[in-house]
């Protein structure tokens, strides 16, 4: 019997081994059938995982466990691939696709760069110690044809688990889908940036399923609502379904409301974000229910451009519950409207969470309504930029019950604000320190820009932009005199903030650059603002070889400013030099010119 109850253990131990080589050989989050070799990117270095088991004791799952490794890769990378070896595999794919798929440059550039995730699975198909990465990968791609669609969405800002279910079954090759394929031309030619388009792909499958021509009429129709094209890129990027169907009617309801207000439908593209969806049902509800409050047209137009979060944010859901929670303390309508009208700050994201810290707090030391009524109407502008210790934290510093510190607050409201976090505290001792003229001229301008005082946002770009808040008006206002909407500018500046950190004098050499000697638009700044981060040297070079090339039809005449800066040397080399007998010399010849 105590023979029998020993050979149970062991059975059951070496079961429990067994397991846990398994799961360490294939790991439980893919399905053993369909393992495909994976590479974690972690090293060149690998090693072996080695299963131990006795044959006499597990001999059903012997088999099983040769077939598994037999298709399982047990290898782990300790170090990241490095850059030479990332980008000789981006060289590699790029080849393929531009050589042999005969994809135009501009889309085997895009895809090549923005699939990591595919190009790491391409460098598991290869040795580990192959030296030349760029012969190995080419070598094995011309016998081993890829399936296009995995880096094309990839690239398009779809990751893997997202496009995995968009893969069509029979299909290989992305000229297959001719008709998807138009579609994402029609958009990206449109302006749409090619890494939002995975979102439209993701939420309106649709569009790209419309015949020839039919995309590019939605588009239009909005414009022709009064929107600039701008707008429309924004739109579409933040809003895919608006090009489902027709043109969406309570979208176009919120359209002709502010057309009727000073602020303007181009209001609309200064502040939507492609991270996040709307509700233009409710955006309008949110419209017009500050109308019914008293919020005229002049008030109402000035509070969206100073405060958009009003009805952008959550489509004014935000503003909603914030009204809700007020009138439960007993706050009336008309006193709620004021505290908007007076400090429309109070909907930041900071202002809400203040708020909502302090009526948390004055509800759990259990104050009466009227008595929170009074301290929110007299001190609204104090709670917004206050952040307030626990109710406990406090009781416990001061040594006193809650009963007792609710009613010190009765008779002493203002020492509410005495009970603020230590990071407040901090905060505001540091921006004290600064110089105070400096100070108030730059958070002046950022304000303009529609930076919240006070804000984390605020306090970031404070670090970011160097110079006096004149001259940073200065290059500001020089962007907006080449032609450039003042929306527009901002919006540039929040996606690379390091513009305004150059002088005056290069960013109108950049900017003659790009318009005259390159005759593009000024609005090509929209899509590539980091153009105007690039030295220089490299512009001129470029640029005059590019010129030269496109006089003699060896290049296509409108590459995007972004395609002929971004690529490395070596390439752009092969792609932009000896593509032309005569181009090495003229190449050479720009360089010695230019030194």
């Amino acid at each position: 019997m105590l023979m029998l109850r020993n050979q149970k253990k062991v059975y059951k131990s070496l079961n429990m081994i067994t397991h846990f080589t398994n799961c360490i050989a294939f790991p439980s989050s893919v399905p053993r059938q369909s393992q495909a070799p994976q590479r974690f990117d972690l090293s060149r270095v690998s090693f072996t995982v080695r299963c131990f088991q006795i044959q006499s004791c597990v001999r059903s799952d012997k088999s099983e466990l040769q077939q598994h490794l037999s298709q399982s890769p047990t290898r782990f990378f300790v170090n990241p691939v490095s850059r030479g070896t990332r980008n000789q595999a981006q060289g590699a794919l790029f080849d393929y696709l531009h050589s042999t798929r005969s994809f135009t440059f501009t889309d085997a550039e895009h895809i090549s760069k923005n699939s990591p995730h595919f190009l790491s699975s391409l460098l598991s198909k290869i040795d580990d110690n192959e030296k030349d990465v760029s012969k190995a990968l080419t070598k094995y791609l011309r016998y081993n044809p890829i399936n296009e669609f995995e880096p094309f969405f990839e690239s398009l800002g779809l990751c893997p688990s997202e496009f995995e279910q968009f893969l069509p079954h029979r299909l290989m090759f992305l000229s297959d889908d001719g008709v998807m394929f138009e579609n994402f031309h029609a958009l990206c030619n449109y302006g749409i940036p090619r890494g939002k388009i995975g979102r439209v792909y993701k939420e309106a499958r649709e569009v790209f399923r419309y015949e020839s021509g039919v995309l590019v009429c939605k588009l239009r129709a909005y414009e022709d609502l009064g929107l600039r094209k701008g707008t429309v890129i924004k739109l579409v990027s933040s809003c895919p379904l608006l090009l489902v169907g027709g043109v969406d009617g309570e979208f176009a309801s919120v359209v002709d409301k502010l057309k009727r207000l000073p602020v303007g439908c181009d209001w609309l593209g200064r502040d939507l974000s492609d991270s996040k969806t709307y509700s233009w049902g409710r955006i309008l509800e949110t419209m017009e229910f500050l109308e019914k409050m008293g919020c005229k047209e002049e008030k109402l137009s000035s509070l969206l451009k100073t405060y958009p979060a009003l009805v952008i944010e959550g489509s004014g859901r935000k503003f909603c519950v914030m009204f809700g929670r007020l009138f439960k303390v007993g706050l009336q309508v008309n006193e709620i409207y004021s505290l908007f009208i007076d400090n429309p700050e109070m909907l930041s994201d900071k202002c809400v969470k203040n708020i909502r810290k302090t009526l948390d707090f004055l509800i759990a030391i259990r104050m009466e309504t009227h008595f929170i009524r009074k301290i929110l109407l007299s001190h609204m502008e104090l709670i917004g930029s206050c952040s307030l210790q626990a109710p406990r934290t406090v009781c416990v510093s001061l040594n006193i019950s809650q009963d007792e510190l609710c009613q010190m607050l009765k008779k002493e409201p203002l020492r509410l604000f005495s009970f603020v976090s230590s990071t407040t505290k901090k905060r505001r001792s540091k921006l004290l320190s600064e110089d105070a003229r400096k100070y108030a001229e730059k958070t002046a301008f950022l304000m303009r820009l529609g930076y919240l005082e006070n804000s984390d946002e605020m306090v970031k770009a404070l670090k970011q932009f160097r110079g006096r808040g004149d001259q940073l008006q200065e290059r500001f206002d020089c962007l907006v005199k080449a032609g450039l909407n003042h929306n527009t500018v901002a919006e540039i500046i929040r996606h690379a903030p390091i513009v305004l950190n150059l002088s005056k004098d290069v960013i109108e050499k950049k900017i003659h650059s790009l318009t005259e000697l390159l005759g593009y638009p000024i609005e090509s700044l929209v899509s590539f603002p980091a153009y105007l981060c690039y030295d220089m040297q490299r512009i001129h070079q470029r640029f005059s070889m590019y010129l030269w090339l496109r006089e003699r039809d060896a290049a296509k005449p409108m590459l995007s400013p972004s395609t002929i800066l971004t690529c490395g040397d070596a390439r752009f080399v092969k792609y932009f030099v000896n593509v032309h007998p005569e181009g090495p010399a003229v190449w050479e010849s720009i360089n010695q010119s230019s030194t």
